[in-house]
């Protein structure tokens, strides 16, 4: 079995615009709202969606970091290899803002958990929403849902779902790997 195209360049493109345009709906010019990508794979979308805002939608000046969640994890100890950390740069207060994670797949919801254990270190939001690009909506271990949502993937746990960006894989796509 080989791996299927979820979605493509185009497809993509669409659903970021929508993502951009649901998140100014809901913070009309992104006032005291901050956003946040969880190292690695979302930063890559919130590097999109940021720059779209601002060429885009004319949003600009948005508090933007990048948290590492590595040794928050509640499995980060069961590896046999040492981890390696991705960087955490945020280089504001998070205190009474409205904080959006953004992540490329929302799967078990461990990673969203360690997130939000993470942020505490940099203040006490006033709210925290979600904005994923893929939910496997079925396979989820923790009570943890999108507030924002690209797809939904309705796939088995044994096959993968894998985001490629451009900047990082040279493609924009998504797609269905068994493993």
């Amino acid at each position: 079995m080989s791996q299927k195209v979820l979605l493509n360049s185009k497809e993509i493109n669409i659903i970021l615009h929508r993502l951009a345009c649901q998140l100014i709906e809901n913070h009309p010019g992104m006032e005291n709202t901050v956003l946040i990508g969880i190292q690695p794979r979302g930063v890559y979308l919130a590097n999109r969606i940021i720059k779209m805002l601002e060429e885009e939608y004319n949003i600009g000046d948005i508090p933007y970091g990048q948290l590492d969640i590595t040794f928050y994890r509640d499995d980060f100890r069961r590896s046999d290899k040492p981890l390696e950390a991705n960087k955490t740069k945020i280089d504001f207060l998070v205190e009474d803002k409205k904080v959006i994670f953004i992540d490329d797949v929302l799967y078990t919801g461990r990673s969203i958990r360690a997130a939000l254990t993470a942020i505490q270190s940099f203040g006490r939001p006033s709210e925290i929403e979600l904005l994923t690009f893929i939910d496997r909506r079925f396979s989820r271990h923790l009570p943890i849902q999108p507030d924002y949502n690209g797809r939904q993937v309705d796939a088995i746990n044994d096959e993968q779902v894998k985001v490629h960006w451009k900047e990082n894989q040279g493609e924009d796509a998504v797609y269905l790997i068994p493993k």
